[in-house]
């Protein structure tokens, strides 16, 4: 009787091993989207858990009278619209000063401005402003606006060094904004007998809108929440009345809280969360408003 060879097992662990690789490959991907969810959830979590802490502390002490009322007692009572109406004057004034000089340097830098040595060290430059220490920008406003040029302590000085601190952000943001338009919209353009500046105008930056209202929103809110430099060059301790002139002093919702937290003893802890509150609200609005303006400048996006 004839006895059979047994059968080669190199086809079937050959039929095997790209089973075994595509499962190998599975579990990484499915080890990595876990990982990515969990540093997602731990990096949202604190976010939203300080959130709710904020709004369930300040929500008690929000009324009529504390958004449109002025501070009294000490402003351990009453309300904080000169805050809110200081904040708003120092992000309008800020938006005034910075908006249009950093756009127009983005489009130099992005259209016009040859990659040279030059225009290497002005985006160093940009990258290095944009770490500096916001007490910084503070002490140059000091010595700049208020002393030098005689604006002393009031809104304009203020605008104008929240401007100086937020043109880095703007400037960089809406040069990357305008580097993303393809190239090919400014090639038909020129070829169809534009000049170059049309073509900027008229389809460069309506493509950019995008990414220009994020770096201009980004810049403002900071500006909004910074104490330091306003504290050199505006804010007041305590104004019982609304700024009526740029030369004005004014109060400042960043400069109020810090004020009522170190400042105030005996201060209700609840006019503190609820200070932190509208503030929280005021760049939240902001950011709903470009949020708006932005989705609505996409969908007229042609790429």
């Amino acid at each position: 009787m004839a006895i059979k060879s047994p059968p080669n097992p190199a086809p079937i662990l050959t039929s095997l091993q790209p089973a075994k690789g595509k499962l190998t490959s599975q579990l990484k991907q499915k080890l990595g989207f876990g990982l990515l969810t969990a540093v997602s959830t731990f990096t949202v979590l604190p976010i939203i858990a300080l959130g709710i802490f904020i709004l369930v502390q300040g929500i008690p002490s929000i009324s009529w009278e504390f958004i449109t009322g002025y501070p009294r007692e000490g402003m351990r009572a009453g309300g904080i619209l000169p805050a809110i109406v200081g904040t708003f004057y120092l992000t309008l004034g800020t938006a005034i000063f910075s908006v249009p000089p950093g756009i127009a340097a983005a489009i130099y830098l992005s259209e016009y401005a040859a990659e040279n040595r030059f225009t290497r060290l002005i985006r160093i430059a940009m990258i290095n402003l944009s770490g500096i220490p916001s007490v910084v920008y503070g002490l140059f406003g000091l010595g700049l606006f208020v002393l030098f040029l005689q604006f002393g302590s009031s809104i304009l000085a203020a605008s104008l060094t929240l401007s100086i601190m937020t043109l880095p952000v703007i400037i960089s943001a809406t040069e990357e904004a305008l580097r993303s338009v393809p190239q090919s919209f400014r090639v038909v353009s020129i070829s169809l007998g534009a000049s170059r500046w049309q073509t900027i105008w008229r389809i460069v930056l309506p493509q950019s809108l995008p990414g220009i209202i994020t770096g201009v929103i980004l810049g403002l809110e900071r500006a909004a929440g910074e104490t330091a430099p306003i504290l050199f060059t505006g804010a007041a301790f305590f104004l019982p009345r609304l700024p009526t002139s740029p030369m004005d002093e004014t109060m400042a919702l960043p400069y109020h809280l810090f004020v009522i937290s170190t400042q105030v003893p005996g201060m209700p802890v609840q006019i503190q969360y609820g200070t932190v509150l509208v503030l929280l609200v005021f760049v939240l609005g902001m950011n709903l408003t470009a949020t708006v303006i932005r989705s609505r400048a996409r969908a007229r996006r042609q790429w």
